[in-house]
């Protein structure tokens, strides 16, 4: 019944119970008789909380989904983007206060309600209460794991990020996970599924398509170095500047001679000085400014519109530029507009959970009551796309 529900957009479980009383179609899905009895709106709490959570059947259930989509061969396993929606949690302003006037710790979880336990559950969750040190300007008192944000770019509110990873040759959802709404949770979020994703499935892509909330440097090393990746994600770069002076890319780099080359064609070295021994001026794996002479650019053509505030230039060398610098050349190669192309299936899956599903706004609280509204719907999606492209047609004759 909750697939149905969650499959048509039903998001009320006392309009779903009248709608699988009426509708004899929606009788024979859940394998009902005409004198048979509906179940009671109160039981889907009772299961929810009870024998739903303490078997994993939720995830059992999607995984399932997830295993026919690749029987019917709708999943290449060559290319995967991800990304993250946000979701308004079902708190209001009103009921919320400062962390700071909220002692998360020193609250007694027998007398708690079930959200804030499943919070407290989840302090040390790199999801969750670990995902970042900064603390949000409100905690919402029902539902402490929803995220005070606006990032939307308009009035702020408490919501949860649903984090989808796509097989990119027909959008289907090969994970999903819930987190707070900031980058470090959603970061996170991508590594467990990918984890997930190879260990259930024992599929791992070639390529992975996202938005540059996923390019820092961090995640590029985790993704090219350590899981053989390529990624096709814009790099997170401060160097860019929109001042209308040189940006750290107008500026070549000298791998060989470890040193840049200014637009006006003179070196800069994080060193100038002359060691004996030449290993103590080798290349190593961590940040270093690369400057200019003085001399250089105080008589140099190009200053007003290099350093017109600085007597030197100075560039910044990031620990891991290198695989940032690759990371460049996938997202400058002639495949990137193919993948940044097939990243879009991952929008178009949000905005049709939003409108056609019509899940906007959670009906449960707390991050495991997120977690299961968010793998049923994804658990819908793909039915829903797999009754779609792979129809069992009847029997001829």
């Amino acid at each position: 019944m909750l697939l149905v529900g969650y499959c048509f957009g039903i998001r009320s479980e006392r309009r779903l119970c009248e709608e699988v009383h009426l509708n004899l179609a929606y009788r024979w899905f859940c394998r009902l008789d005409l004198t048979d009895r509906i179940p009671d709106h109160s039981s889907f709490s009772k299961n929810r909380h009870g024998r739903f959570r303490e078997s994993d059947l939720l995830r059992h259930v999607f995984e399932t989904t997830v295993a026919r989509c690749m029987k019917e061969g709708l999943v290449g396993g060559q290319g995967f983007a991800v990304d993250a929606s946000l979701i308004s949690a079902d708190v209001q302003k009103q009921n919320s206060s400062n962390p700071g006037d909220w002692a998360a710790r020193e609250i007694c979880p027998d007398d708690a309600p079930r959200a804030v336990r499943e919070y407290l559950d989840t302090l040390d969750d790199e999801a969750f209460g670990a995902a970042t040190t900064a603390k949000p300007k409100f905690t919402a008192h029902a539902d402490p794991a929803s995220q005070w944000t606006a990032a939307r770019k308009g009035p702020a509110f408490f919501a949860y990020s649903d984090n989808y990873l796509i097989d990119t040759d027909h959008g289907i959802i090969m994970d999903v996970d819930a987190s707070r709404s900031n980058k470090t949770a959603e970061v996170g979020a991508m590594r467990k599924m990918l984890d997930r994703t190879e260990q259930r499935f024992g599929v791992k892509p070639d390529w992975i398509a996202a938005d540059t909330a996923y390019g820092s440097s961090d995640t590029l090393v985790w993704l090219a170095l350590k899981r053989q990746i390529l990624p096709f994600i814009p790099v997170f770069d401060k160097g860019e500047r929109t001042d209308g002076t040189f940006s750290r890319s107008d500026f070549t780099w000298d791998d060989e001679n470890d040193r840049y080359i200014c637009p006006g064609g003179k070196e800069m070295r994080h060193t100038w000085r002359t060691y004996s021994d030449p290993k103590r001026n080798a290349p190593v794996w961590k940040s270093r400014n690369y400057r200019a002479l003085k001399s250089d650019c105080t008589g140099c053509e190009l200053k007003a519109k290099c350093c017109p505030n600085a007597e030197t230039r100075s560039v910044h060398r990031d620990k891991y530029e290198i695989v940032r610098d690759f990371a460049r050349q996938c997202t400058t190669s002639d495949f990137n507009p193919k993948a940044q192309a097939r990243r879009k299936k991952v929008e178009m899956l949000f905005a049709h959970l939003k409108r056609i599903l019509g899940l906007g706004r959670l009906r449960l609280r707390g991050p495991c009551g997120v977690q299961d509204e968010f793998t049923l719907a994804a658990t819908a999606q793909n039915l829903r796309k797999l009754a779609k492209l792979k129809p069992i047609l009847p029997a001829a004759g």
